[in-house]
């Protein structure tokens, strides 16, 4: 009995410190779904409307505006975009009705000094594909709908409609697989905003490489190969790379062939040694049978030296190792 009062008392408590934390960032935003997308089919995978968190500016931030979309991977198999479908990261069904905004999005001065009065928009991830994606047909086998571009689309005339329009200074911006997002829909960005709006974008953890794997094969360019082919991505990415990649516009979905002819002013914030990406571009699973890198890739500190030299780097033979290639692609 002790025990259970015991558990029960440190779960309020809990709770009541997760509260005043989201009070202290600046509190929670609620959902707003888009109903009306849903007749354009930008839809979720699982059909469902797309939906954002909007917390409205004020005072001299009332015509600033902050775009951040939601990562959360892909899903590059009709099997993967099922196991998908049912969660907040292919419907918006199950998605939280309200969202702590913190960091970027916070609504504090202290915490947030240069946003906090912005327009903050945070754009939810339910489609799989980076907001990339627009296949028309759905096979009534599965039931996926395969429409990220549309939900980007629907979502930005939205917020245009709701004061973007008129707006002084905006950002795009994304982590992860949003971070990727906003890197291959930043000029399209632009593009939708008056000439006199200066704008800008943000990408967090979101230079994802074509690089090799350990084994010399590639796994990441495969992969996104196969999301790109799914979702009908191609037509949808950035046209000015596209126009240069001959027969393999799918190469795209890397940003660094997309960065080359971007005009719009674009931030990376990624770590020089990314743990998704020494994982799943370096050294996946598929191109370590032997499990020679399993305790390397979940800890540095046990890495050996040779891995080591791999995943850092060396000026003589930079183009060879992982965290030069990672670094000169961005610059």
């Amino acid at each position: 009995m002790i025990c259970a009062r015991l558990h029960q008392w440190l779960s309020l408590l809990l709770c009541l410190l997760i509260i005043l934390l989201i009070k202290a960032e600046g509190g929670s935003v609620g959902i707003t779904y888009l109903q009306d997308a849903v007749a354009k089919g930008a839809v979720c995978l699982d059909g469902s409307p797309p939906a954002y968190h909007f917390d409205k500016g004020f005072g001299d931030g009332i015509n600033n505006w902050l775009v951040h979309m939601e990562g959360g991977g892909w899903c590059e198999s009709v099997e993967t975009c099922l196991s998908r479908k049912k969660t907040d990261l292919g419907s918006s069904k199950p998605m939280v009705k309200q969202f702590g905004f913190s960091g970027l999005l916070s609504s504090q001065q202290k915490s947030n000094p240069d946003f906090y009065n912005w327009n903050r928009i945070k754009v939810r991830y339910c489609d799989g594909s980076s907001f990339t994606g627009d296949v028309a047909t759905v096979n009534p086998g599965n039931g996926l709908f395969f429409r990220g571009n549309r939900i980007w689309e629907a979502i930005i005339d939205d917020l245009l409609a709701k004061g973007m329009t008129n707006a002084k200074n905006a950002i795009l911006s994304g982590c992860s697989a949003g971070g990727l997002a906003s890197i291959l829909h930043c000029d399209r960005f632009r593009a939708l905003l008056p000439a006199t709006t200066r704008v800008k974008c943000i990408s967090d953890a979101g230079f994802f490489m074509h690089a090799k794997d350990v084994s010399g094969g590639q796994h990441i360019e495969d992969f996104y190969s196969q999301v790109a082919k799914l979702h009908g991505s191609v037509k949808n990415l950035p046209a000015s790379c596209t126009s240069r990649m001959g027969m393999r516009p799918e190469l795209c979905f890397f940003p660094q062939y997309v960065v080359q002819t971007m005009q719009t002013p674009i931030f990376f914030i990624n770590a020089a040694y990314d743990s998704w990406q020494i994982k799943n571009i370096l050294a996946p699973s598929a191109a370590d049978s032997g499990k020679a890198w399993k305790s390397c890739k979940l800890d540095l500190k046990k890495c050996t030296p040779g891995q080591l030299k791999i995943i850092q780097g060396d000026n003589i033979y930079a183009s060879s190792y992982f965290r030069i290639y990672l670094i000169k692609a961005c610059i």
